[in-house]
């Protein structure tokens, strides 16, 4: 496979520890190059630069930023350490809307490697993985809070319902998978209009042994995907992510927000 460029997001997160070590398993495996990036706002709550506020208020306010940023930088060299990466990767630190600059730098690499959104992070650090799919024009892999099994992609399960996303979101992981992985194909009902066969041989014609795993229409996809996974416990699930558009899945409850709140493995996500 060829050397892949990978960003990985750093924020403090449980996600982003578990990013952090994926990728560095993925480094490990592959030996693909990893840049680690924290975006951030500015963690102002109000305009500290107003003539208003006193000087000795700025300074507190300036202290506050620097600190919580200063424990996301000492607990990311800290797992560098245990990863043996110190002194190898580097934490960029870049200032602006997270999910923008995200979206942005992304585009200057293969794949951007996240952790997955938590409520309770930071609001000024926080990160939404789906809106980085859909902007960036970039796959996305987004791992779970505490996931700890690396990236040995013995094993992907690709959800697959003929469509564009679908298309695309395989197309972004073949360099992940070719060579080394079987891949289970799951549709749940209609898959398109051509057969399921030419989709089998083209991963073939990759070095990917693949099978069919087909679902009657009336099983839920979200819940078939995850308790398919649970099931066989894949170490990848390659989505296409909002197929239709992301407002009508928000309003409905859709596959793709579904997955990302409850899923145990890795998701890799294109749009």
């Amino acid at each position: 496979m060829p050397v892949m460029n990978f960003l990985v997001a750093f924020n403090g997160s449980e996600g982003s520890v578990a990013a952090l070590r994926y990728a560095a398993s993925l480094a490990q495996i592959d030996g693909a190059h990893v840049t680690a990036m924290l975006a951030h706002t500015s963690h102002e709550v109000i305009d500290r630069r107003s003539r208003w506020i006193p000087k000795e208020a700025r300074a507190l306010l300036e202290q506050a930023n620097s600190e919580v940023l200063r424990g996301i930088e000492e607990l990311f060299d800290r797992e560098c350490r245990a990863l043996g990466l110190s002194g190898e990767l580097q934490l960029k630190d870049v200032t602006g809307r997270v999910d923008t600059v995200l979206s942005e730098a992304a585009r200057y690499y293969d794949m951007l490697i996240v952790g997955a959104h938590d409520d309770t992070d930071d609001e000024h650090v926080t990160l939404h993985p789906d809106r980085i799919a859909l902007m960036s024009g970039r796959p996305v892999v987004v791992v779970p809070a505490g996931y700890a099994a690396g990236a040995r992609h013995s094993h992907a399960a690709l959800a697959w319902d003929g469509g564009r996303a679908a298309a695309r979101a395989l197309s972004d992981s073949l360099r992940l998978l070719e060579g080394k992985s079987r891949v289970s194909v799951i549709t749940v009902g209609q898959h398109g209009g051509w057969p399921i066969a030419d989709l089998l041989k083209h991963l073939d014609r990759h070095d990917i042994e693949a099978l069919h795993e087909d679902f009657p229409e009336w099983h839920p996809v979200a819940a078939t995907l995850l308790a398919y996974c649970r099931r066989q416990d894949p170490t990848l699930l390659v989505l296409g992510a909002y197929e239709h558009s992301k407002f009508r899945e928000d309003f409905l409850g859709g596959v793709t927000a579904e997955v990302l709140a409850k899923t145990r493995i890795p998701v890799l996500l294109s749009h």
